[in-house]
C-alpha cells in the first residue's frame, strides 16, 4: 500500500478517488485543501495502479480534457480502478494494497528520426488516421525505441509494415 503521509498530493488525489469510488461509487469534488498547481494546470495525466508489483490498471488522457489537472486526475482515476479493459474492476478487498503513480504529460511534440528517442526519458505516441497508441516512458523491461514503438502499435492495432506518424512527450511522475 502506498504511504499517504510520504506520496504526492496528485497521488493522494487518485488513490482517495479511488476509495471513495469503490467503496461508495461515489466520485469525489475536488478538495479545498488540494495545492494550488492540481487547480491552475491543465495537462494530460496518466493514473497507474499497481498490486504486488503488478499492473493493476492503468488510464489516461493524452491532452486535457477537464478544466484543471486535479478533475484529470479524479477521472483517471475512476477509468484505471474500473474500466481498464484488461482487468476487472478494483474490488473493495485489494484496496490496502494498492499503489499507485501519475504522470502528467508535457504536450507532445511530432518526431521525424527515431533518434530523437529514447524509452527512458520520452513516452512515444504513434499514430496512422485516427488509430493512437502510447507508451510511457522509463518501464521495466522497456529498453529500446523499437520496442517502445512495437508496443505502443500493438496497443493502436497499427500493423508493423503500416507508416505511422511519431510523437513524443516528457512526463512529471508522481509516486
Amino acid at each position: 500500500m502506498t504511504d499517504l503521509d510520504t506520496c504526492s498530493p496528485h497521488v493522494r488525489l487518485a488513490l482517495g478517488t479511488i476509495q471513495s469510488y469503490v467503496r461508495d461509487g461515489r466520485i469525489i469534488d475536488v478538495p479545498e485543501d488540494i495545492p494550488e498547481e492540481l487547480i491552475n494546470t491543465r495537462a494530460g495525466a496518466f493514473v497507474c495502479i499497481k498490486k504486488d508489483g503488478h499492473l493493476r490498471g492503468c488510464i489516461g488522457t493524452i491532452e486535457p480534457v477537464q478544466s484543471c489537472l486535479a478533475k484529470e486526475i479524479i477521472e483517471n482515476a475512476v477509468c484505471a480502478s474500473t474500466k481498464d479493459p484488461r482487468f476487472l474492476p478494483v474490488d473493495r478487498r485489494e484496496l490496502g494494497s494498492l499503489e499507485c503513480s501519475v504522470d502528467g504529460l508535457s504536450p507532445a511534440e511530432e518526431v521525424h528520426d527515431i533518434r530523437d528517442l529514447d524509452p527512458k526519458v520520452y513516452g512515444v505516441i504513434v499514430e496512422n488516421g485516427s488509430k493512437r497508441g502510447l507508451l510511457l516512458p522509463d518501464l521495466d523491461g522497456v529498453d529500446t525505441v523499437e520496442e517502445q514503438i512495437d508496443i505502443a502499435r500493438h496497443k493502436a492495432f497499427i500493423g508493423p509494415n503500416e507508416h505511422i506518424k511519431l510523437y513524443r512527450f516528457q512526463v512529471n511522475r508522481f509516486c
